[in-house]
């Protein structure tokens, strides 16, 4: 709370919680109910954003695509960061061979065009499947970032001493290493929900990410498309360009204050 860019992300990001779970309480419609009667119907009291050309009404249809999305984007997050983590701190703490053949991978994975190999690996339809899949090709450079931190920690006087006092070395790195990287993943995992939800929502928009009977804002983008209404593409593209928005505010923030090389640390 300590930059207006962090409190403002933070707000907003609640809001879309709240807006995305709350919401369905609220709502008279369920997203996956049918009605027969308004068929590309304009917003009103019955349906406050509308229905879709199946008769689907458009507000529920767009919390269940938030839903779907922010899952998608967390635990991607969440497991690129992860990854990213374990790697970058072994090859930078161990060196050698093992830094070598680490580094080697993740220049290879860097070089490839991610969101071809991505269409071409992406499961269709099992969500869960693609949060792996989205994961694989986010962590590399967070991984050479953390694998520069970790050489760089384990020069330090504190880190020697415990060494050299027989220390293991995952001990280290749990106890001296990790604590001093964990500034840096947080801010990486923040703003890898917002790549990882875009990528997903290019994906889902192609028919290669979520698909129907269930739906995430990239498809419900999709289906609006070229459509005579634009409201059902509308209003799952603003709710995209607001969660964005939200989790770059916070990373954004988090970095400000969480940056190691704030006031000289």
């Amino acid at each position: 709370m300590r930059t207006r860019r962090g409190a403002a992300g933070a707000v907003l990001l609640v809001l879309v919680f709240l807006l995305a779970f709350a919401g369905p309480l609220v709502s008279p419609w369920g997203w996956d109910e049918t009605d027969f009667t308004a068929f590309r119907q304009e917003p009103s009291a019955r349906h406050w954003l509308g229905t879709t050309q199946s008769g689907r009404d458009v507000f529920a249809l767009t919390l269940r695509g938030a839903r779907r999305s922010l899952a998608i984007g967390l635990l991607a997050a969440v497991l690129s960061t992860g990854v990213a983590a374990v790697i970058g701190t072994a090859a930078g703490f161990a060196g050698g061979a093992l830094d070598r053949a680490l580094m080697w991978g993740a220049d290879l994975l860097l070089v490839l065009p991610p969101f071809l190999v991505v269409a071409l690996l992406a499961p269709g339809g099992a969500w869960p499947m693609l949060v792996p899949v989205l994961a694989a090709f986010m962590w590399m450079l967070t991984a050479k970032v953390v694998r520069a931190m970790t050489r760089s920690l384990r020069e330090r006087e504190y880190v020697l001493a415990a060494r050299f006092l027989g220390v293991s070395g995952p001990r280290v790195i749990v106890r001296h290493v990790s604590p001093r990287l964990a500034s840096l993943l947080a801010v990486d995992a923040s703003l890898t929900v917002g790549v990882a939800i875009i990528a997903e929502g290019g994906l889902s928009y192609l028919g290669l990410g979520v698909r129907p009977p269930d739906v995430s804002l990239g498809t419900l983008v999709a289906e609006g498309h070229g459509a005579a209404a634009t409201w059902p593409a509308g209003a799952a593209a603003g709710l995209l360009v607001l969660i964005v928005l939200a989790v770059n505010l916070l990373g954004d923030g988090l970095r400000d204050v969480l940056d190691p090389l704030r006031d000289g640390r």
